[in-house]
């Protein structure tokens, strides 16, 4: 997925002496409202891999991005882009090593993904809200050659750079704002997805039955007062 933002992100970013004659994977690549492939794919790389949890438009390979190394292997890619996936992975930490193992050295992760403010939007799930100081901190053992936010909406771009010799932040301590449990936090528990779950599935089946505080909560508008 790739909305107008993103591809202008994108495409100020990935030019010719990071994409031409490099092997390159997209980590959510099913074309839903938007792709970079094409522009990627003027610039020349040696190789272009697409992969998602689900086959679709753009998708060369069925594969969860918490398997990445263990299907393709360490530093088996130059380039990475992973476009609005981030905030719907629970285990955002794994999934984010994985992106930093499957590059080879000086290679580049490209990714974005949305910040607070951006109502709840599940595919299938939507777990978590980075912002700037977020990337920063999950990518200080990483080259950070550019940040930003969207301009558009609620959201943040980051494009990294891996050394030569990666040796990876304990992530362990780290809180991101859950769209969960509508605070910041280490972990969403399956109790915690469960009784949300349950939530929405009560507001989409009688919302009207639902106390207003309630309602906004599993809506994505604000967290329920005390």
């Amino acid at each position: 997925m790739c909305n107008p933002a993103c591809k202008a992100y994108g495409q100020s970013r990935l030019v010719v002496s990071n994409v031409q004659g490099k092997r390159v994977i997209e980590v959510g690549s099913r074309n839903v409202n938007g792709s970079l492939r094409s522009h990627v794919e003027q610039l020349g790389p040696a190789s272009y891999l697409g992969v998602d949890i689900e086959a679709g438009p753009g998708v060369d390979e069925v594969c969860d991005a918490e398997d990445l190394v263990a299907r393709f292997g360490v530093a088996s890619f130059d380039l990475a882009v992973c476009t609005e996936v981030l905030e719907h992975v629970r285990d955002w930490r794994t999934v984010i090593a994985n992106l930093k193992q499957l590059l080879d050295a000086d290679g580049v992760l490209l990714i974005t993904t949305r910040s607070v403010g951006f109502p709840y939007h599940a595919f299938p799930y939507d777990f978590w809200r980075y912002e700037v100081d977020d990337m920063r901190t999950i990518f200080a053992d990483m080259t950070i050659e550019d940040v930003d936010t969207d301009p558009g909406a609620p959201g943040v771009f980051i494009t990294v750079r891996r050394p030569s010799e990666l040796v990876e932040s304990d992530l362990a301590d780290v809180e991101l704002y859950s769209m969960i449990k509508r605070r910041r936090c280490r972990d969403i528990s399956d109790f915690d997805l469960d009784v949300f779950t349950k939530k929405r599935r009560a507001l989409q089946l009688g919302g009207k039955l639902l106390p207003p505080k309630i309602k906004n909560f599993v809506k994505g508008e604000r967290a329920p007062s005390a």
